[in-house]
């Protein structure tokens, strides 16, 4: 069962690269956006912001940033890392839009929800897709093909 959900479905070759590139780049993101906040797991939003995030929440965002952004990079347990991804950043984009009523873009440089958006796309992508074939998840849990694809 374990084995089946991080088996990785084959993909063209070009494909697998561009998702490579994606893994890396976002993943670097998370790493660098999540090593602030692993540094105090706990406690790393301010008593005095303006929503209350229960401190068990705050360890598991800095968790699934910090070590899903390795997990990104190195293309393992990606179903695991998306899902925890997509749930912070489902967090970010409310708490953009109803706590701080930031707009979509902010032309002035200020506040917006756009890069948690785009992250949350972006997770929800490596969710359905995997990390394509250049990943550990292929190395260790090996992969299937689809009667339906080209694996060019």
């Amino acid at each position: 069962m374990i084995k089946r959900i991080f088996q990785i479905r084959e993909q063209r070759i070009s494909v697998s690269l561009i998702l490579l590139l994606l893994r890396i780049v976002m993943g670097t993101a998370f790493m660098m956006h999540g090593w602030m906040k692993i540094q105090t797991p706990f406690g790393w939003v301010p008593p005095q912001a303006p929503m209350h995030i229960p401190p068990f929440f705050q360890f598991l965002a800095a968790i699934s940033e910090f070590g899903g952004g390795i997990a990104l990079i190195l293309g393992i347990i990606i179903p695991l890392a998306s899902f925890g991804l997509i749930c912070t950043m489902v967090v970010a984009v409310y708490t953009n839009i109803a706590v701080f009523n930031a707009p979509f873009v902010n032309n002035t440089g200020g506040q917006s929800y756009e890069i948690a958006l785009l992250y949350l796309c972006l997770a929800i992508l490596f969710f359905v897709t995997g990390p394509g074939i250049f990943s550990l998840d292929r190395l260790i849990f090996g992969g299937h093909k689809r009667s339906t694809e080209s694996n060019n």
